[in-house]
């Protein structure tokens, strides 16, 4: 798998992605299709660095800052983190936005195909499902 390929610039696993051509069922892709007023068969994601965000109207800021600035990923730059990447309470539950951060932090820390293979599963499994204990971050 080109984990490369398949991760964000701002950290999100599109390979785990609910949305990711190889994972989404067929009862989200009909939610998608219906909210985005498109055909069942339109909805397919090849991830981000290929098709572009899917839920997003228009171009991503972060994905064109990257681009500006000659970088693969956000961590890379030199005014990383930014404002892009600036956690936020809304859609926190529906969205992956809060934990590309850590994502990032994680890849810039260990590389990209051990934190790929090793931890990206349970990095979005405890967001998701965690149980947040104050001092120890999500348990499962």
């Amino acid at each position: 798998m080109d984990y490369k390929k398949l991760t964000s610039p701002c950290g999100i696993d599109c390979f785990n992605c609910e949305l990711y051509k190889d994972n989404i069922t067929g009862e989200l892709q009909k939610k998608i299709a219906a909210y985005k007023k498109v055909s069942l068969g339109s909805v397919t994601c090849d991830g981000c660095r290929e098709s572009g965000c899917y839920l997003l109207d228009g171009k991503c800021a972060t994905k064109q800052c990257i681009e500006e600035k000659g970088v693969e990923f956000c961590h890379e730059c030199d005014q990383f983190p930014c404002i892009h990447l600036h956690p936020c309470l809304d859609k926190a539950q529906d969205y992956p936005h809060n934990y590309k951060l850590y994502n990032l932090c994680r890849i810039k820390k260990i590389g990209l195909k051990q934190w790929a293979e090793n931890e990206a599963a349970d990095i979005r499994k405890r967001y998701r499902h965690g149980e947040l204990i104050i001092g120890h971050g999500p348990e499962l």
